[in-house]
């Protein structure tokens, strides 16, 4: 089974959309993003115009707030200050990556925990690693949801991860064990890699390396979500060799189509989130 991932993000942005229909009707307020863009970065460019697309139609108002790249990290403070104090806003999100000279996790902590739609700041970190209700980071929010559409129960299954990052991996590990799965992370040190990934029932591919899982690395019946986008010549690639792995799992996400839509359809729900926990 092939996961289209389009289809599943398109499902949820109805059921957004739906509910903040049904919250407007009552209390005459919708949620509101806002979402911080340095440079001219084109994928970042490209990124926020779609977020701001998928934000509009699911009744979500959405302000970008532009800054050359040349920008000071003292403004953007002072602008995430002035956001985290301004009661209509919902969500804070600032676009990465940064130019060299803002420091990312300075940028990071400072946004409240209460507006932190990307689920990074250092207190949703600490709950979702402590088995408490979290901001959850879009990318592996939108693997859960989609590995659920599958399997429903997840408890006892053995996933394998590859990659420890604190956007993908670490993050992943912990929503999955608080599914009850058994977890191993791997990583660029790891021995043996595909004797790892082939006790998965679960892999979770997320490290940048072009089609690194090849058929022989995945046992029969495995579900593999593969996280990874690389450009080989014109082609967008997963981290999972997709045409290979294919005939061999029960269920694989393609790349492009698979986790993507699921991580702006997962920001556009984690602003709801934020935005119904205010309302209260």
């Amino acid at each position: 089974m092939i996961i289209d991932g389009k289809k599943e993000a398109a499902a949820l942005r109805e059921e957004i959309k739906k509910e903040i229909s049904l919250i407007k009707k009552k209390t005459n307020k919708i949620p509101e993003l806002a979402v911080i863009l340095v440079g001219d970065f084109l994928p970042s460019q490209i990124y926020v115009r779609n977020k701001e697309k998928n934000a509009k139609e699911v009744g979500i108002n959405s302000s970008v707030i532009r800054y050359s790249k040349d920008i000071t990290e003292k403004e953007i403070l002072k602008k995430i200050n002035e956001l985290n104090n301004d009661d209509k806003i919902s969500g804070i999100l600032v676009q990465l990556p940064l130019p060299n000279q803002i420091n990312k996790e300075q940028i990071i902590n400072s946004i409240h925990p209460s507006k932190d739609v990307d689920g990074f700041n250092p207190e949703n970190v600490g709950k979702l690693a402590s088995g408490y209700h979290a901001i959850v980071p879009c990318t592996p929010l939108g693997c859960l949801l989609l590995l659920k559409r599958i399997e429903k129960n997840l408890s006892g299954k053995h996933a394998v991860i590859l990659g420890r990052s604190n956007l993908n991996g670490k993050p992943m590990a912990q929503l999955l064990l608080k599914e009850n799965c058994t977890v191993t992370i791997t990583h660029s040190r790891t021995k043996n890699l595909k004797e790892e990934c082939l006790k998965g029932d679960i892999i979770i591919a997320a490290v940048g390396v072009a089609n690194l899982v090849k058929k022989d690395w995945v046992k029969d019946g495995s579900i593999v979500i593969d996280v990874g986008i690389n450009k080989m010549g014109e082609k967008i690639v997963g981290d999972v060799d997709f045409n290979e792995v294919k005939n061999i799992a029960k269920a694989i996400t393609p790349v492009p189509g698979g986790v993507g839509p699921m991580t702006i359809a997962c920001l556009l729900k984690n602003t709801l989130e934020c935005f119904k926990a205010r309302l209260t």
